[in-house]
């Protein structure tokens, strides 16, 4: 049984509780229900689908990401970095990958999946950083408190649930749009998972990774 965990509440589990040769971050919640308001009703207008995303960033010893996927011009593009998203799903090791990009909610359990196979990971890897987000959530106001039955999850190898946020609701309130969700660490007796859960009103994964640069 995973540990359900509140807003700004952390855990940390060792190698010895779980089996963390490989780890799934799942990302879930259900289409978007919220009824037009008049003017938007009477014009045939229906609110934006919510469309959340996770992704995650991939750390040296120093705890920052060294690859940002640069042009020739040098300039950062994410393309084929150390940071998987939805427009960079899988990364180069061929030990993380996202399985696809849920812009809508649709279907049950997870609906966007981040695997890490953790025994194959390069060792110039020491962190792996999960973020999740609602994709333009400020432009169409929406925020977690108003998105049902959203949740961030980690699952084990042996597709045990380690720890859960339940992001809807009035935990999170109106203005919280992404979710620092958990670190993995590499440590001298292996991997060790530790949920964080500090919110932001912020909608973009980009501001968390300008703490990790």
């Amino acid at each position: 049984m995973g540990i359900s965990l509140k807003k700004g509440q952390g855990v940390s589990l060792k190698k010895s509780e779980h089996d963390l040769s490989q780890v799934t971050i799942g990302l879930g919640w259900d289409i978007n229900s919220e009824k037009p308001g008049m003017l938007a009703g009477l014009l045939g207008k229906t609110p934006p689908d919510y469309d959340l995303d996770v992704a995650a960033f991939l750390c040296g010893d120093d705890g920052k990401v060294h690859d940002l996927g640069r042009d020739p011009n040098g300039k950062a593009t994410l393309i084929d970095s150390d940071v998987i998203f939805f427009n960079n799903l899988h990364h180069r090791s061929g030990c993380l990958w996202l399985t696809g990009d849920n812009r809508t909610g649709d279907g049950d359990g997870d609906d966007e999946q981040i695997v890490v196979k953790l025994n194959e990971l390069p060792t110039q890897y020491a962190k792996v950083v999960f973020v999740v987000q609602i994709y333009q959530g400020i432009k169409n106001g929406q925020s977690f408190g108003k998105v049902e039955n959203a949740f961030i999850r980690a699952v084990d190898a042996r597709e045990r649930e380690m720890a859960r946020f339940d992001l809807s609701g009035s935990t999170y309130g109106d203005t919280c749009r992404s979710l620092l969700f958990a670190e993995l660490v590499r440590e001298s007796g292996g991997w060790t998972f530790k949920a964080i859960g500090t919110p932001s009103e912020s909608d973009n994964f980009v501001d968390w990774l300008k703490q990790y640069v």
